[in-house]
């Protein structure tokens, strides 16, 4: 018997590749599954964009291996969007990395920077996927609480206070996801000074700028991030275009460096008709992000009918794809809330305990799904 590598003894199965199939499975049965747990866009891109590819597959380069680091225009249109968005200046050749994803650069940020035995701080609730990259490195998760008394805000006193001997790196994400917390610039600037007390690496993943906020900030527009903050932006969002892989990382020359020293190993470049279509969608003006926010607060207030059905209360001012919903009182057990919808209603919503401890006594809702549907989902309670 091939015996897996130490490493898998570390990590699970990501929670939604497992449940899908669950779910799946119930489809196949002719169940009436309606999916409100997944954050992936239903809306299509800009047509646009979808134009661009198609004219891309003309071009005699189309079908040919790409840079490492992608095409010099779809870099500079990176660079151009952080300017006119965060007013953040960037040198596209040099500070600037395309990925197939945000995701990958979780990956790849890990594997660049971090020894077995460094520790890696970590917010609960949080993304899940930063925990198991980091214990697929060989690194130690160090979990800081996010908790709903201080509005989901951390504790930076005692943030100071931990010994910063083998904290080596700082994931955070605003908007937060599950919770949709925001951060303004003094946020970050604390952010800042702490990762400067640790001598860490401090990155923002800030997949979700664009949906339902207002006023998106950068990581970078910080003074005194230069040389010790990367920051993770992704197209999949923002421009619905999740399948498509389009993300970016961004920060110091020698940061990016480091993490293309990675990056270059797993990849032969990004397929050259997305990222012709990635740049058209970075070069939409703002009518397109005001006409997905109407999309999505139309949805959010159908869902916020269906809370209150479930007895459930979520904050109304949160920003990205989902509504974080804390379950009536006295119900804490979020697993078996779900599944108690899942098979009785046969509507899925994710667990708030997919994203940490903390997470627990909460259930998370996607925007990305049809009004009709949620419409009907609303039918069946």
């Amino acid at each position: 018997m091939i015996t897996t590598a130490h490493r898998l003894n570390s990590v699970a199965e990501y929670y939604f590749s497992s449940k899908l199939r669950e779910v799946r499975q119930l489809a196949d049965q002719g169940k009436p599954i309606i999916n409100m747990g997944i954050g992936s866009p239903d809306l299509a891109p800009h047509t646009c964009v979808v134009q661009a590819i198609q004219n891309a597959m003309h071009e005699p380069s189309a079908h040919q291996y790409q840079s490492y680091q992608g095409l010099p225009e779809l870099r500079v249109a990176m660079a151009n969007f952080y300017q006119k968005y965060f007013s953040v200046s960037l040198n596209p050749n040099s500070e600037i990395l395309p990925l197939m994803g945000s995701k990958e650069g979780i990956m790849h940020i890990s594997m660049a920077f971090l020894n077995p035995g460094d520790q890696v701080l970590i917010p609960n609730p949080g993304y899940p996927t930063y925990a198991s990259v980091t214990k697929l490195v060989g690194a130690e998760p160090v979990l800081y609480d996010l908790l709903p008394e201080r509005n989901w805000q951390p504790d930076f006193e005692a943030l100071e206070k931990l010994d910063s001997s083998k904290i080596k790196l700082i994931w955070i994400s605003y908007p937060h996801m599950p919770t949709g917390t925001r951060a303004d610039i003094d946020l970050l600037t604390k952010w800042v000074a702490l990762a400067q007390k640790h001598n860490a690496l401090l990155v923002n993943d800030n997949a979700y700028s664009f949906v339902l906020n207002s006023k998106p900030t950068s990581l970078l527009q910080v003074n005194g991030a230069e040389g010790i903050c990367l920051e993770l932006n992704s197209l999949s969002k923002t421009f619905n275009m999740a399948g498509w892989r389009v993300g970016m990382v961004l920060g110091d020359a020698a940061l990016i460096q480091a993490v293309l020293q990675v990056k270059s190993n797993f990849d032969s470049g990004m397929f050259y008709g997305v990222q012709k279509g990635a740049i058209a969608a970075l070069n939409l003006n703002d009518t397109w992000f005001q006409e997905q926010d109407k999309i999505y607060q139309r949805r959010r207030a159908l869902i916020f009918k269906i809370l209150q059905k479930l007895k459930c209360t979520a904050a109304e001012d949160a920003a990205g794809l989902f509504v974080w919903a804390q379950l009536p009182d006295g119900i804490l057990d979020a697993e078996k809330f779900v599944d108690e919808i899942l098979y009785t209603q046969h509507i899925f919503v994710a667990p708030g305990t997919v994203f940490g401890s903390n997470g627990q006594g909460y259930i998370r809702f996607s925007l990305c799904v049809d009004e009709n549907k949620i419409t009907e989902a609303l039918s069946r309670f």
